[in-house]
């Protein structure tokens, strides 16, 4: 018998829903049958991830009296788009599904992104439940709210913030986790830790091995202190006025990255690590970092087998596509750098030449 299960609260008010971290989760339906309104959902889940849990899920439910469906889609950041978004669309309307159906996303970002922006919208909004399969989904898509598709000029800028009623991380499911997919999630990992966390930043660089070893103790562990600051995080900050933003470090580097080399070539946990790299070099530039601590950072990402150098787009292309990232405000770049290791700040202080000197040092 494993640990117990760790349940986090994410506080939104009426909104508020539990998140729940443990081993064999998908064996145990209760939570999920307390989350139903009504006893229809649709399950949404991908190709990979389909033939591992989908059939382990739908008899659980069913067994316990749920009329379910199952939509399957194609895997992959590629189809994170409106066609694919259709055939949720498709399958709702076809099924006769009402306002109290509830929408169950089994898979990773991509798939947990699809179908809350499907609940978010269809008949203007129907409950939904995130059951993450990947390491970067526990962490980070899977709590918060955040719901979106890509658009080829710009990665998740069609979306709406919409809850879900639950989140159940079952840490059983990385067993069957490609250890690129494994490495990609720990770069939202070790974002936490450098945002606000110092202590989980040590804890990380002296557990990083352990994770990749897919200790459950650790993984667990990971799962829970990164869930916990990502909630109190939403809960000051639900729509991203402000603090909120700090959990997009190296995401407006990583963003460029993804669309500039196309959607899916790079990970998105990928890109991710790269553009912190690019935002620690930046930082480092206004003299908030020291070397030695960006020696640190891109030693953490290295050990974690993750790319400590961006796609070499050129400066010119990086700063093109950023400027469609969505933390623009009136024409001005603002990005997510760091005064410290563990502390992030929401900043329009560098100038372009500083910019592009980052990318450029980063191999962009």
């Amino acid at each position: 018998m494993g640990e117990a299960v760790r349940v986090l609260d994410v506080t939104l008010g009426e909104r508020s829903y539990p998140i729940r971290i443990g081993s064999d989760l998908l064996d145990d339906p209760a939570p999920l049958l307390a989350a139903l309104g009504r006893k229809r959902a649709f399950v949404v889940t991908n190709e990979t991830i389909a033939p591992l849990y989908l059939q382990r899920l739908l008899a659980g439910l069913r067994a316990r009296g749920v009329n379910v469906s199952a939509v399957v889609l194609p895997d992959g950041e590629a189809h994170k788009d409106w066609t694919t978004l259709n055939r949720i669309y498709d399958a709702l309307l076809s099924g006769m599904a009402e306002r109290s159906t509830t929408l169950i996303a089994l898979g990773g970002g991509v798939i947990g992104d699809m179908t809350g922006f499907a609940a978010a919208t269809y008949q203007r909004g129907v409950p939904f439940i995130q059951i993450p399969t990947t390491l970067l989904s526990q962490v980070d898509s899977s709590v918060g709210g955040k719901t979106a598709i890509n658009h080829p000029l710009g990665k998740n800028m069609i979306g709406a913030f919409y809850q879900p009623k639950l989140v159940l991380a079952d840490i059983s499911a990385l067993n069957t986790l490609p250890d690129r997919e494994l490495k990609a999630g720990l770069a939202e990992v070790i974002k936490y830790g450098l945002i606000r966390d110092l202590p989980f930043f040590e804890w990380l660089e002296s557990n990083v091995e352990r994770l990749l070893a897919r200790d459950p103790s650790a993984l667990a562990e990971a799962v829970e202190r990164s869930c916990r600051n990502k909630a109190e995080v939403v809960a000051a900050d639900e729509t991203e006025q402000g603090e909120r933003a700090t959990l997009n470090l190296g995401h407006t580097f990583g963003h460029a990255i993804e669309t500039g080399m196309g959607y899916g070539v790079w990970l998105h946990g990928e890109a991710v690590a790269a553009g912190t790299i690019m935002a620690a070099a930046l930082s480092r530039l206004l003299g908030w970092l020291t070397d030695g601590d960006t020696t640190r950072i891109a030693q953490l990402f290295a050990r974690a087998g993750l790319p400590v150098q961006g796609a070499p787009l050129g400066a010119d292309r990086y700063l093109e596509l950023m400027r469609h990232d969505k933390k623009v405000a009136d024409g001005q770049l603002r990005l997510v750098l760091l005064k410290a290791i563990g502390r992030a700040v929401i900043s329009s202080a560098a100038s372009e030449s500083q910019i592009r000197a980052a990318i450029e040092a980063c191999g962009g």
